[in-house]
């Protein structure tokens, strides 16, 4: 298909392990026979998904994933082990800013090299010299040889020369995280005004921020496969909130307020928290609410001696960190008894705030005193909705032009 830039079905890469000396004699026996080699890492397993023109394509994973790996393989500097890979059109790369400089080369030399390895002519880099040495903002210093330029000079021209020349696919990875913020200001106002005339970009990048800023669609990678392809502000925040889960599983929840630490939440003689449900629906369903939705929390309490228990009820993020919480007692609300020694609750979120993202409810059982906490029940929830706001919460704001 004419507008499909990058396709892969199936791809596969694969390189040897050679960390023993068996290892490198096995694999140099393995190559003169023909075969594989027996000890591998499998870097990329079964990868599919197609490019159009146009199209702007996050990639998102933990270091180790498999996005370097490939990226280089979209770029043709490694070659798939396997399955079905097609490229069209001219691919521009930004994965090493600056790695094939020469050192003893001066600034204005190592330009000339690069961009006639790009397969500009000694004509061509002359009439866009200006302009790479203007992007670069690198003054006197492209006259002194690279190997006297600090690294912010070495990625400045890197990123000059490598735009010079529009490409049809431009593969980026983590460009966006090296220079000072007035270089990363003027990558992206050149990102911005590729994509706007047309341009296709592949993006790697740790920011979720300039993922959904630059990307309408994302690939989340993990372990060398696609964990998930979609809406790029879906993909950005399903990976958000497995690193809070991730996160919160390696530390100790912070909770709302202090447990009491006799108590155990298994014990009949102490005030339990017996059912529990997120906008009715119950603990075996994740909801989803939508920005300023509405939030219900409800369920029963459990008092050992029948008298009105409290109820505290909050929401923290998905890697323990507090929101909100509040209690019955504060409130002045009493629980509603429905039953021998059982009492209902029900709190409405109205318009919640909440920016998008993975968050949990808890619910703990209160004293009828309202000074100790024994039991505590949690259910996740997600927010949905498209934003790029930052923190966990959306306050009420607005602009002024004075």
């Amino acid at each position: 298909m004419p507008n499909v830039l990058i396709s892969l079905n199936r791809v596969c890469k694969h390189y040897p392990v050679l960390a023993k000396g068996r290892h490198k004699l096995a694999y140099v026996w393995a190559r003169l026979r023909g075969s594989p080699p027996d000890h591998v890492f499998q870097a990329l397993q079964d990868v599919s998904f197609e490019v159009r023109r146009g199209q702007s394509l996050g990639l998102v994973g933990v270091n180790g994933a498999g996005k370097s790996t490939l990226l280089k393989l979209i770029a043709g500097v490694v070659s798939p082990t396997s399955g079905q890979f097609h490229r069209q059109g001219r691919v521009g790369a930004l994965l090493e800013l600056g790695a094939g400089f020469h050192p003893d080369y001066t600034g204005r030399e190592n330009v000339f090299l690069a961009c006639a390895l790009m397969g500009l002519t000694r004509t061509e880099t002359l009439e866009k010299f200006d302009q790479i040495l203007d992007f670069a903002d690198i003054g006197e210093h492209i006259e002194q040889p690279i190997k006297h330029y600090s690294s912010g000079m070495v990625v400045r021209l890197g990123f000059a020369v490598a735009t010079s020349v529009v490409p049809d696919v431009l593969i980026t990875d983590e460009v966006l995280a090296v220079g000072d913020e007035s270089f990363q200001k003027k990558c992206i106002a050149w990102l911005e005004d590729y994509l706007a005339g047309g341009g296709t970009l592949l993006l790697c990048s740790h920011s979720m921020y300039h993922i959904q800023k630059l990307c309408k669609q994302a690939i989340w990678i993990d372990a060398g496969r696609v964990h998930m392809h979609g809406d790029a502000a879906d993909v950005s925040r399903a990976y958000l909130a497995w690193h809070e889960e991730k996160t919160r599983s390696q530390k100790q929840p912070t909770p709302l307020i202090e447990r009491n630490s006799d108590a155990e939440s298994t014990a009949d003689g102490i005030y339990q928290i017996r059912e529990m449900r997120l906008n009715q629906q119950d603990a075996n369903t994740t909801i989803s609410v939508a920005m300023r939705g509405n939030l219900r929390v409800d369920g029963l309490v459990y008092s050992p001696d029948d008298r009105p228990p409290n109820v505290a009820v909050g929401v923290v993020r998905a890697d323990g960190t507090p929101v909100y919480g509040v209690v019955s007692e504060m409130d002045g609300h009493s629980l509603v008894r429905v039953a021998d020694k059982l009492y209902a609750y029900a709190i409405v979120f109205d318009d919640l705030p909440l920016l998008p993202g993975r968050y949990i409810a808890r619910s703990h059982a209160m004293d009828p005193e309202g000074f100790r906490l024994f039991d505590q029940v949690e259910m996740p929830f997600d927010i949905s909705g498209n934003s790029r706001e930052l923190g966990y919460c959306q306050l009420a704001h607005h602009w002024v032009s004075e």
